[in-house]
């Protein structure tokens, strides 16, 4: 008996790289043993993504993904605002598939596959910064930096490591910016180099060492990082520790909350899941358990 009645694959014909047609023979037949009913439908833009999402949304169970974040960003935007949307599930098919990682779904696409056709259904937080949803993260500063700085002749030659290059071309360049940020009553203000607002723990295929973030839990986790320096990076590193003392950090302010407002001296371009649409200030909150999404089974 398929698990599924009626599904929706969908991949957008522009984005990515690599050969579709292997793709779909790697991952069809398995998808096929729990799906009655399947739909394969590619896109050619953005706004096909967009409009495909919504006209799908209340007509199948289940909605699968072939392609990287910005395709999921994609159709997370379409998704979010409706009453009612299909459960999500995301074949890896772009560079660093990053959300892919946090649900812990194989990077191998038949075997991504397997774990969407016997994975477990759970509730996902999704964050709204003003007009736009995001499920992975929101920067600006550094990371902002860091994909603006990204090759694309590079990206679709070298892959993730065209995302360390950039990373390693913005921290040395990395430039202070004031910012104040107000969140369950307090208020934060200084200098920094770059904000994270986090409810996954990927960025670039490296996963963040901060036990806190959780996608289920109703709370987005904040990240100032006051300098771009080793020893930054020595306190990123221990954040691992459950038992570290937060007060004792020098480089980087780390705390939680559910609604946040920040604002900067001058106005900072915003990286949602890799993407960037605006500017601050910005509204941040987030939707508890929004959107229904596919996980592997541990």
């Amino acid at each position: 008996m398929p698990r599924f009645s009626k599904a929706l694959l969908l991949y957008n014909g522009n984005a990515g790289k690599g050969d579709i047609e292997q793709k779909l023979r790697d991952t069809l037949p398995i998808l096929s043993r729990g799906i009655k009913e399947l739909i394969v439908l590619q896109t050619a833009s953005i706004e096909e993504v967009t409009e495909t999402c919504k006209t799908y949304s209340d007509q199948v169970d289940l909605l699968i993904i072939l392609g990287g974040d910005g395709t999921l960003h994609c159709c997370i935007n379409a998704l979010a605002p409706l009453p009612n949307s299909p459960i999500v599930a995301v074949l890896p098919g772009g560079t660093s598939n990053d959300f892919s990682r946090m649900l812990q779904l194989p990077q191998n696409l038949a075997s991504a596959a397997e774990a969407i056709v016997d994975g477990t259904v759970v509730d996902v937080d999704v964050a709204q910064s003003d007009d736009t949803y995001f499920l992975n993260f929101w920067g600006i500063g550094m990371v902002a930096e860091t994909s603006k700085n990204i090759d694309e002749q590079q990206k679709k030659s070298l892959g993730v490591l065209s995302y360390f290059m950039s990373t390693l071309k913005t921290v040395s360049k990395s430039e202070q910016f004031t910012y104040k940020i107000k969140a369950e009553g307090e208020v934060y203000e200084g200098e920094a180099v770059g904000i994270l607002v986090l409810n996954g723990t990927f960025i670039g295929t490296r996963q963040l060492p901060i036990l806190t973030i959780d996608p289920t839990d109703g709370l987005l986790d904040v990240l100032i990082i006051k300098n771009s320096s080793l020893a930054f990076f020595r306190e990123l590193l221990s954040m691992n520790n459950a038992e570290l003392n937060k007060e004792a950090l020098q480089e980087l302010t780390h705390f939680q909350a559910n609604e946040i407002k920040v604002s900067t001296g001058s106005a900072k371009e915003i990286d949602m899941d890799g993407e960037i649409f605006t500017k601050t200030p910005a509204t941040i909150c987030v939707l508890p358990k929004h959107i229904q999404m596919i996980q592997a089974k541990e």
